[in-house]
Protein backbone atom coordinates (compact mmCIF):
# COMPACT_ATOMS: atom_id res chain seq x y z
CA UNK A 1 0.00 0.00 0.00
CA UNK A 2 1.32 3.36 -0.70
CA UNK A 3 -0.32 6.73 -1.31
CA UNK A 4 -0.40 9.53 -3.52
CA UNK A 5 -1.29 13.19 -3.28
CA UNK A 6 -2.37 15.08 -6.45
CA UNK A 7 -2.89 18.95 -6.06
CA UNK A 8 -3.23 21.57 -8.12
CA UNK A 9 -2.09 25.94 -6.94
CA UNK A 10 -5.52 27.78 -7.06
CA UNK A 11 -4.37 31.66 -8.64
CA UNK A 12 -0.83 30.68 -9.56
CA UNK A 13 -1.68 31.73 -12.68
CA UNK A 14 -2.17 35.20 -11.47
CA UNK A 15 0.96 35.39 -9.46
CA UNK A 16 4.21 37.02 -11.94
CA UNK A 17 6.87 35.55 -10.12
CA UNK A 18 6.32 31.70 -9.86
CA UNK A 19 9.57 31.15 -8.31
CA UNK A 20 7.80 32.49 -5.20
CA UNK A 21 5.89 29.58 -4.34
CA UNK A 22 7.38 26.87 -6.85
CA UNK A 23 10.79 27.26 -4.96
CA UNK A 24 9.62 26.10 -1.55
CA UNK A 25 7.06 23.80 -2.85
CA UNK A 26 9.75 21.74 -4.24
CA UNK A 27 11.54 22.22 -1.28
CA UNK A 28 8.74 20.41 1.03
CA UNK A 29 8.13 17.32 -1.93
CA UNK A 30 11.97 16.87 -2.07
CA UNK A 31 12.02 15.62 1.68
CA UNK A 32 9.97 12.66 0.30
CA UNK A 33 11.79 11.35 -2.53
CA UNK A 34 13.78 12.36 -6.14
CA UNK A 35 11.55 13.97 -9.35
CA UNK A 36 10.67 12.33 -11.62
CA UNK A 37 10.10 9.08 -9.60
CA UNK A 38 8.55 9.92 -6.43
CA UNK A 39 6.93 14.00 -7.21
CA UNK A 40 6.55 15.57 -10.01
CA UNK A 41 5.44 19.28 -11.28
CA UNK A 42 3.38 19.11 -14.39
CA UNK A 43 1.19 21.44 -16.68
CA UNK A 44 2.61 24.56 -14.82
CA UNK A 45 0.80 24.58 -11.49
CA UNK A 46 -0.33 20.83 -10.88
CA UNK A 47 1.63 18.31 -9.08
CA UNK A 48 2.28 14.84 -7.95
CA UNK A 49 3.98 13.26 -4.86
CA UNK A 50 4.27 9.66 -3.70
CA UNK A 51 4.00 9.00 0.29
CA UNK A 52 5.38 5.71 0.79
CA UNK A 53 3.74 5.47 4.15
CA UNK A 54 0.24 6.20 3.88
CA UNK A 55 -0.41 7.47 7.62
CA UNK A 56 2.22 10.34 6.95
CA UNK A 57 0.08 11.62 3.59
CA UNK A 58 -2.03 13.93 5.79
CA UNK A 59 1.06 15.62 7.80
CA UNK A 60 2.55 15.80 4.02
CA UNK A 61 -0.59 17.43 2.74
CA UNK A 62 -0.77 19.92 5.82
CA UNK A 63 3.27 20.94 4.95
CA UNK A 64 2.20 21.59 1.12
CA UNK A 65 -0.92 23.73 2.31
CA UNK A 66 1.24 25.60 5.04
CA UNK A 67 4.05 26.09 2.12
CA UNK A 68 1.43 27.59 -0.28
CA UNK A 69 -0.66 29.69 1.63
CA UNK A 70 2.25 31.55 2.98
CA UNK A 71 2.50 32.84 -0.43
CA UNK A 72 0.09 35.78 -0.48
CA UNK A 73 -3.27 35.29 -2.71
CA UNK A 74 -2.26 31.44 -3.12
CA UNK A 75 -4.22 28.73 -2.06
CA UNK A 76 -3.55 24.41 -2.83
CA UNK A 77 -6.47 21.57 -3.79
CA UNK A 78 -5.28 18.25 -2.56
CA UNK A 79 -6.22 15.02 -3.16
CA UNK A 80 -4.83 12.05 -1.16
CA UNK A 81 -5.17 8.38 -2.74
CA UNK A 82 -4.36 5.38 -0.79
CA UNK A 83 -4.09 1.77 -2.42
CA UNK A 84 -1.66 -0.04 -4.46
CA UNK A 85 0.85 0.38 -7.27
CA UNK A 86 0.40 -2.11 -9.63
CA UNK A 87 3.04 -0.19 -12.35
CA UNK A 88 5.93 1.84 -11.15
CA UNK A 89 7.10 3.73 -13.91
CA UNK A 90 10.53 6.00 -13.76
CA UNK A 91 8.05 8.94 -13.68
CA UNK A 92 5.02 8.88 -10.83
CA UNK A 93 2.51 10.74 -13.83
CA UNK A 94 3.61 7.62 -15.35
CA UNK A 95 2.79 5.03 -13.08
CA UNK A 96 -0.51 3.61 -12.43
CA UNK A 97 -2.72 1.10 -9.80
CA UNK A 98 -5.68 2.07 -7.03
CA UNK A 99 -3.66 4.91 -4.93
CA UNK A 100 -3.59 6.76 -8.35
CA UNK A 101 -7.11 6.34 -9.21
CA UNK A 102 -8.57 6.74 -5.61
CA UNK A 103 -6.28 10.25 -5.84
CA UNK A 104 -7.06 11.09 -9.77
CA UNK A 105 -10.85 10.42 -8.51
CA UNK A 106 -10.66 12.30 -5.46
CA UNK A 107 -9.14 15.16 -6.98
CA UNK A 108 -11.89 16.00 -9.42
CA UNK A 109 -14.55 15.50 -7.10
CA UNK A 110 -13.19 18.69 -5.15
CA UNK A 111 -13.23 20.73 -8.05
CA UNK A 112 -16.79 20.19 -8.15
CA UNK A 113 -17.47 20.56 -4.16
CA UNK A 114 -15.24 23.56 -4.45
CA UNK A 115 -13.42 21.84 -1.55
CA UNK A 116 -9.53 21.69 -1.21
CA UNK A 117 -8.36 18.72 0.83
CA UNK A 118 -9.63 15.53 0.85
CA UNK A 119 -9.26 11.64 0.96
CA UNK A 120 -9.84 8.29 -0.98
CA UNK A 121 -9.31 4.98 -0.25
CA UNK A 122 -10.55 1.29 0.03
CA UNK A 123 -12.49 1.76 3.29
CA UNK A 124 -15.45 3.82 2.57
CA UNK A 125 -16.01 4.28 6.17
CA UNK A 126 -13.28 5.38 6.81
CA UNK A 127 -13.34 7.92 4.11
CA UNK A 128 -16.69 9.54 5.54
CA UNK A 129 -15.15 10.20 8.69
CA UNK A 130 -11.81 11.17 7.96
CA UNK A 131 -13.37 13.79 5.13
CA UNK A 132 -16.10 15.36 7.26
CA UNK A 133 -13.44 16.21 9.90
CA UNK A 134 -11.09 17.40 7.13
CA UNK A 135 -13.89 19.51 6.24
CA UNK A 136 -14.07 20.90 9.85
CA UNK A 137 -10.31 21.39 9.90
CA UNK A 138 -10.64 23.46 6.44
CA UNK A 139 -12.60 26.17 7.70
CA UNK A 140 -9.21 27.24 9.66
CA UNK A 141 -6.78 26.02 7.25
CA UNK A 142 -8.49 27.83 3.95
CA UNK A 143 -8.52 31.24 6.23
CA UNK A 144 -4.77 30.93 7.14
CA UNK A 145 -2.89 34.65 6.58
CA UNK A 146 0.32 34.46 5.53
CA UNK A 147 1.79 34.76 9.24
CA UNK A 148 -0.73 31.87 10.24
CA UNK A 149 0.89 29.97 7.36
CA UNK A 150 4.25 30.64 8.27
CA UNK A 151 3.80 29.78 11.89
CA UNK A 152 2.51 26.47 10.40
CA UNK A 153 5.06 25.67 8.12
CA UNK A 154 7.84 26.32 10.87
CA UNK A 155 5.94 24.39 13.59
CA UNK A 156 6.00 21.35 11.69
CA UNK A 157 9.74 22.10 10.36
CA UNK A 158 10.42 22.27 14.54
CA UNK A 159 7.75 20.04 15.71
CA UNK A 160 10.64 19.22 18.71
CA UNK A 161 10.88 22.66 19.73
CA UNK A 162 9.17 24.43 22.86
CA UNK A 163 7.55 27.50 21.83
CA UNK A 164 10.01 29.31 23.52
CA UNK A 165 12.85 27.41 22.07
CA UNK A 166 10.71 28.44 18.49
CA UNK A 167 10.44 31.69 18.96
CA UNK A 168 13.88 31.87 19.70
CA UNK A 169 14.60 30.97 16.45
CA UNK A 170 12.71 33.34 14.67
CA UNK A 171 13.10 36.12 17.23
CA UNK A 172 9.41 35.87 18.50
CA UNK A 173 8.48 35.78 22.13
CA UNK A 174 6.40 32.30 23.24
CA UNK A 175 3.96 34.37 24.08
CA UNK A 176 3.89 35.48 20.62
CA UNK A 177 4.31 32.03 19.03
CA UNK A 178 1.39 30.65 21.03
CA UNK A 179 -0.75 33.19 20.15
CA UNK A 180 -0.16 32.56 16.45
CA UNK A 181 -0.56 28.85 16.46
CA UNK A 182 -3.34 29.46 18.49
CA UNK A 183 -5.01 31.87 15.62
CA UNK A 184 -4.13 29.20 12.70
CA UNK A 185 -5.86 26.56 15.21
CA UNK A 186 -2.14 24.43 15.24
CA UNK A 187 -2.96 21.89 17.86
CA UNK A 188 -6.47 21.07 16.65
CA UNK A 189 -5.14 20.65 13.45
CA UNK A 190 -2.01 18.38 15.11
CA UNK A 191 -4.77 16.17 16.72
CA UNK A 192 -6.93 15.59 13.35
CA UNK A 193 -3.17 14.58 12.08
CA UNK A 194 -2.55 12.15 15.24
CA UNK A 195 -6.10 10.58 14.51
CA UNK A 196 -5.59 10.34 10.68
CA UNK A 197 -2.21 8.46 11.07
CA UNK A 198 -3.59 6.52 14.35
CA UNK A 199 -6.54 4.96 12.02
CA UNK A 200 -4.79 4.35 8.69
CA UNK A 201 -2.63 2.46 10.40
CA UNK A 202 -5.56 0.26 12.09
CA UNK A 203 -6.43 -0.31 8.66
CA UNK A 204 -2.76 -1.43 7.15
CA UNK A 205 -2.77 -3.52 9.86
CA UNK A 206 -5.75 -5.52 9.29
Amino acid sequence: MTSIITGDIINSRGLINQQKWIAPLKKILTDYGRSPKSWEIYRGDSFQLEIKKPELSLLAAIRIKACIRAVPGLDVRMAIGIGEKSYDAPRITESNGSAFINSGEQFELLKKIRKNLAVGSPWLELDAEINMMISLASIAMDRWSHSSAEIITLSLLYQDLSQKELGDKINRSQSSVSERQTRASYSEIMELEKFYRKKIMQQLQI
